[in-house]
């Protein structure tokens, strides 16, 4: 024993003046950072803000500003560049792209310091005796792709005036009067859900309104538009690369009509006065779908009406923009609602406000005729068999995806079925569509997701302000339709990882997820639209059209055969790579014998790679079981008075 404790204290003498050397050195303490930002708060602010925006040099896509902004007092005063988006549902402003940022008041230069600690926050010393100061910088947009979305083009542009402008700090947005005038090239036309509108040549004037609504009603412009009036109080404006893509058919815009008239007879108010869909079909401006409480930004291919019946997979946008005007806009989750755009928003909630919309844009997809019966059930069979293999439900619930946007802003990934992304959206959808079958059987179809819908997103018709709630308001609404222990179905479905694939809606509706050889025609017409070859539920990956490899499914066969995002396929069985030879392999390998011989490079280097899978190529695909009710019918059945 004494020998034993001999060599114990022994070590510890040894190790003692390595554990205490640390003393010695420099050892420093944080500094406190004092708040130096006021909190926003809900009074009037004193005087209204002027915003120029001159939109004229398309060539460049560079946006030339000039903001006067009355100011209370001399002293500092905080300027904020807005960057906690609604709808993106993240901090993504666009800091980086503004340039030349000069202050200035009667003329003179005023010194100004960004915030170290907050680089969306300028403070500018104001002299005794002004009253107002002028903004003047420039917004410099991409102009390709690697440097963030392209906003303008030769024949459009995309003008979000969060971009283009600074807000005072200390007030709600709602609460700071701003009035718009934008300049834009000439022959152009453009449209924004802003009222008080004159036009004098290429000026576009507009009254005051809030910046709250000013940033919540953006623009379209362009050399080619047309506009179409829906009913209801909602017009189409379309603007497009070319004049011929504007010929919609008057069919085409009856669907659109539609649309809207099955919105108002399912929610039964409407939470605007007007709506604006702005839509944009380019190749060549990005691609955008965001909604708006009285408008909706949209991009499609620029075949949208003159290849209609090839576009049936596109034509799901537009009614899920429409959607939001109730559900995230006018009902919005409480935490997710934001009196300025510094405030963080907690996004726990998308599954009610993006899930439920994405289940609501297929059924009024459906029932409007802007999308077939066909089309709707593949998106969901898509889905289905997306989560039925994805391995990141193991440890990640979807209530976790839904701070996917603020986590990595949909950043590429390596794996991202290991990860999972924004499953809010489609798993979302699936377990609403749960939802309504389990009232929709237990009811005898006297009762549906409708009642819920009506009852919780309907409230006052023309109240375009917000009201907000939280999960037990969720849970409230649907024991109103139907009781039922929903906070048990919710938290199971959408707060635990570890689920089973989400299929329950689709086989109470009759149906069963099935696999067979050849795609879906969701699956069909998105290969089509990408130009890829989607192999996911065969290899485990999704080849462009260049021969070079993503979305590797984890511990697939092309996983296990080390083949990473990047990888490109030469070769299959020693001839180049195509789609058809690829899928003949696959066929071939049925035999249990012969394997998927590839000749792929990554990085200069060349390796042949023998991939033992067998079970030929799959694609989901819902199936009818057995002669009974057909629910998906009454679900899509029309609603609207006709």
């Amino acid at each position: 024993m004494k020998k034993h404790l001999f060599v114990a204290v022994a070590l510890i003498a040894l190790t003692a003046p390595a554990a205490h050397a640390q003393e010695g050195n420099s050892r420093p303490q944080p500094v406190v950072q004092p708040l130096t930002i006021p909190l926003p708060a809900d009074r009037p602010y004193p005087g209204t803000m002027l915003l120029k925006v001159d939109a004229t040099d398309y060539a460049r896509g560079i946006f030339h500003v000039r903001q006067t902004i009355p100011v209370p007092k001399a002293g500092k005063v905080t300027l904020l560049y807005p960057q906690w988006l609604p709808g993106k549902h993240a901090p993504r402003g666009a800091i980086a792209e503004v340039a030349g940022f000069k202050p200035t008041a009667g003329g003179k230069p005023l010194v100004w310091t960004r915030q170290p600690t907050d680089v969306y926050a300028f403070d500018i010393d104001v002299p005794q005796g002004v009253k107002s100061i002028d903004v003047a910088f420039d917004f410099l947009s991409p102009t390709r792709t690697a440097e963030g979305r392209v906003v303008v083009t030769p024949a459009m542009m995309n003008l979000q005036w969060e971009q283009v402008s600074f807000y005072p700090a200390g007030w709600f947005t709602r609460q700071i009067p701003v009035q718009l005038e934008v300049s834009l090239p000439e022959g152009w036309t453009g449209a924004a859900a802003l009222d008080g509108l004159q036009v004098s040549k290429n000026r576009y004037s507009f009254g005051v309104t809030s910046y709250e609504n000013l940033v919540d009603s953006p623009m379209f412009a362009g050399r080619y538009f047309r506009q179409w009036a829906l009913g209801n109080g909602v017009t189409l404006n379309v603007v497009a690369d070319e004049e011929k893509y504007l010929g919609a058919s008057p069919d085409h815009i009856a669907r659109h009509a539609a649309l809207v008239s099955e919105a108002v007879a399912l929610f039964g108010t409407r939470h605007f006065d007007r709506y604006d869909f702005l839509l944009a079909l380019s190749d060549e401006l990005g691609g955008i779908g965001l909604e708006h409480h009285r408008s909706s930004e949209n991009s499609r291919n620029p075949d949208y009406f003159t290849k209609w019946d090839e576009n049936d997979s596109e034509r799901g946008l537009l009614p899920h923009e429409l959607v939001h005007s109730w559900n995230g806009k006018y009902r919005r989750p409480d935490k997710l609602w934001t009196p300025d755009y510094r405030t963080p928003m907690q996004d726990n909630l998308l599954w009610v406000y993006e899930g439920q919309t994405s289940y609501w844009d297929l059924v009024l997809a459906g029932r409007s005729g802007m999308q077939s019966k066909e089309m709707i059930l593949a998106e969901w069979a898509t889905n289905a068999g997306f989560y039925s293999t994805q391995a990141g439900r193991a440890w990640r619930s979807v209530e976790d995806t839904t701070l996917d946007p603020i986590i990595a802003g949909r950043k590429a990934r390596a794996f991202p079925s290991a990860t999972r992304t924004e499953d809010y959206y489609n798993e979302g959808g699936l377990m609403w569509l749960e939802a309504d079958m389990l009232i929709r059987t237990a009811t005898n179809n006297a009762k549906s997701l409708d009642d819920f819908a009506r009852g919780f997103f309907g409230g006052r018709e023309g109240d375009w302000g917000q009201s907000t709630y939280d999960f037990d308001d969720v849970v409230a609404a649907l024991n109103a339709v139907h009781p039922y222990d929903w906070a048990k179905f919710l938290r199971d479905r959408m707060q635990t990882p570890g689920r089973p694939a989400p299929t329950a809606g689709i086989e109470a509706a009759g149906y069963r997820l099935v696999w067979r050889d050849a795609p879906n025609v969701y699956d069909r017409d998105r290969m089509a639209q990408a130009k890829n070859t989607d192999l996911t539920h065969s290899l485990g990956l999704i080849i462009d059209k260049d021969g070079v490899a993503g979305s590797i499914a984890w511990d697939g066969p092309a996983f296990r055969a080390d083949i990473v995002n990047g990888t490109k396929i030469l070769a299959v069985d020693g001839v180049t790579y195509n789609r058809e030879r690829i899928e003949s392999a696959i066929r071939a390998a049925t035999d249990g014998k012969t394997p998927v011989k590839l000749l792929v490079e990554r990085g200069g280097r060349y390796r042949t790679v023998e991939i033992d899978y067998r079970g030929g190529l799959r694609w989901p695909h819902l199936e009818k079981v057995g002669t009974g009710p057909d629910w998906f019918d009454q679900v899509l059945a029309t609603k609207r008075a006709l």
